[in-house]
């Protein structure tokens, strides 16, 4: 008689540590969350874009439902008042946030740049809940903000759920970012080199597969939910001759100047505000007031202007019209977030390129009848003016792409793309968002991981256990007190034990000067010492200043208290210890 087999129980938890085992160590394992994160990232896309069409219809009424800055039947009361009861709502809504949650939230750009993707699910709720208040009360802002910060919020919550890498939760955060925009506009190649550009801050192999496989997957998610999204499916456009690859550098320039100037404005609206509303909290009103009154010229001023986009590439319009869009439209985006208003420049930034593109056409046709494909040019801009503000080249040319399917026109937006970029780099230096931690005091330009630099302090890689020495100790007292071979340098402190500079042992014992007294004429470094905040890169640079090989750590410049010491060659070993770790998590090296 056969005895029945039994298998052994393995305990749910290990199985769920030999899992999380799996996914933290192998590359398709970072694949397989990149499906989950791509999947949630499709989910909230959708639900935070139909939230906000719902207020949309519900405060502006039914004609809203095909995009707020299309509508043409709309009380001239509630253009007027909407943006500023919006704007009154976020004032209070930021005055509860300050106190029951007083920090500001963190980015996922700021994230991966500093914190290595350590990104709060709660700040990407508070992001979105500003985001949908700003957006469906018609403030000229998109939800691209909301959708990228509650995206990389969850990634990061899985991620450190699950126990990933520095490198690989960057990546993960990086793969929210292009669920999010692939989902919301249709375009997951968009989407993908979104992520590369500004989100995870480089491109390699190893991060392709996870980041694409979450931009697909969202794509497919979105669609299974709610259908094609036509959002920048705006037909086909003709390729470009030589004269058209003249043309795009040209609108790429203009651009780029165009692109500077809104940033700008921005900053200067900021300040205007301040100085004019000094309750922060009232500014939101200020300015929903401002839009509102702009919305009574035209309502395409309103939102992020979707429908205003598809207007341009299907509608014969005159140059009045669009310079009046293009100016109220630019005017209505620096007032928004100038005045406090949460959302992203990225689709305002695309219709004020596309606005361009339009005048640039239109003057063409004047000048040089009868003129070049208005859709041609209009494309162009889209890209160029939101590589200039956005800051990704990339994600713009393909955008292109993805907007009119045509690979012809492709080199031409390329063309563009750069001119403008560069320009904004030359003449700026900044992308909005890079220009936004600028204006905040940080230094990052870009999501390239420093945060493990700003870890790296003097604090962390210094010797605690120092001797020191009074500064009048005579050559004797000290030779016997440290033999040679016992330390390489002392540290030598004044009658009140502030930090007076260094001995080098040696030195003190081939001294042979007769006159010589006490340790005083060895000291050096002084008026040098290195701070225990500052990082490995600001060390070296005192290091190579000062031509040392050792330098002490005082608390403070004022009372120069001892607390450590740090040599060139241990601090040059560590940084390039960690160099090398970076390097490889980049590469996807183990």
């Amino acid at each position: 008689m056969l005895m029945p087999l039994h298998m052994p129980h393995i305990h749910p938890g290990r199985r769920f540590g030999a899992m999380r085992g799996w996914l933290r160590q192998t590359e398709l394992g970072l694949i397989a969350l990149a499906v989950l994160v791509g999947a949630a990232s499709g989910l909230l896309a959708v639900a935070i874009g139909g939230f906000a069409r719902m207020m949309h219809v519900v405060f502006f009424g039914p004609e809203a439902a095909h995009g707020l800055s299309s509508i043409r039947n709309a009380s001239p009361w509630a253009l007027l008042l909407l943006p500023a009861l919006g704007g009154l709502l976020l004032g209070g809504l930021n005055l509860l946030l300050a106190r029951i949650r007083p920090r500001t939230p963190v980015d996922p750009i700021e994230a991966n740049a500093l914190h290595g993707g350590r990104l709060s699910l709660n700040d990407g709720l508070v992001v979105v809940a500003q985001n949908l208040v700003s957006n469906g009360f018609g403030a000229s802002v998109g939800l691209e903000a909301g959708y990228t910060q509650i995206a990389g919020g969850a990634a990061s919550r899985l991620g450190r759920l699950i126990g990933l890498r520095r490198g690989d939760l960057r990546v993960l955060v990086g793969c929210g970012a292009a669920g999010a925009i692939s989902a919301a506009f249709d375009a997951p190649l968009t989407g993908t080199f979104y992520a590369f550009e500004l989100v995870v801050g480089l491109y390699s192999i190893a991060t392709l597969a996870p980041v694409v496989t979450a931009a697909v997957t969202a794509l497919a998610v979105s669609r299974a939910l709610r259908g094609d999204n036509p959002v920048l499916a705006v037909g086909s456009a003709d390729g470009a001759d030589l004269q058209g690859y003249a043309l795009a550098l040209l609108l790429g320039l203009l651009c780029g100047l165009a692109g500077i100037a809104l940033m700008r404005g921005v900053t200067l609206t900021e300040h205007w505000l301040r100085r004019g509303v000094p309750w922060q909290h009232l500014r939101p009103l200020a300015g929903g007031l401002v839009v509102g009154a702009l919305a009574l010229v035209t309502p395409g001023v309103l939102s992020a202007g979707h429908a205003s986009l598809h207007r341009l590439f299907g509608v014969e319009n005159t140059l009045q019209a669009v310079l009046v869009l293009l100016v109220l439209k630019a005017i209505a985006s620096a007032v928004s977030i100038g005045a406090g208003f949460r959302g992203g420049l990225f689709f305002a930034s695309l219709l004020l390129g596309a606005l361009v593109g339009q005048v640039f056409a239109l003057l063409l046709a004047i000048v040089m009848p009868p003129g070049v494909d208005a859709t041609f040019l209009i494309t162009v801009g889209t890209s160029a003016f939101g590589a200039a503000v956005i800051g990704a080249p990339l994600a713009m040319t393909f955008l292109a792409l993805e907007m009119t399917g045509s690979f012809g026109l492709t080199g031409a937006v390329l063309v563009a793309v750069i001119a403008s970029s560069v320009t904004v780099r030359r003449l700026f230096g900044y992308s909005f968002a890079t220009w936004r931690f600028h204006l905040r005091g940080e230094t990052i330009r870009s999501a390239r991981d420093i945060g493990w630099l700003r870890d790296l302090t003097v604090g962390k890689l210094m010797r605690r256990d120092v001797r020191t020495v009074k500064h009048d100790t005579r050559i004797s007292s000290f030779r016997r007190d440290f033999p040679l071979g016992a330390e390489a340098r002392v540290v030598v402190v004044d009658d009140a034990g502030r930090y007076a500079g260094i001995v080098n042992v040696p030195d003190a014992h081939t001294e042979t000067a007769d006159d010589m007294d006490t340790v005083a004429p060895l000291v050096w470094g002084g008026k040098t010492p290195l701070l225990p905040a500052m990082n490995a890169k600001e060390a070296m640079a005192v290091f190579e200043a000062t031509e040392s090989e050792a330098l002490a750590v005082i608390d403070t410049t004022d009372a120069r208290n001892v607390l450590g010491l740090v040599t060139q060659s241990h601090l040059l070993r560590r940084y390039g210890e960690e160099l090398e770790k970076r390097r490889t998590e980049e590469l996807g090296g183990a």
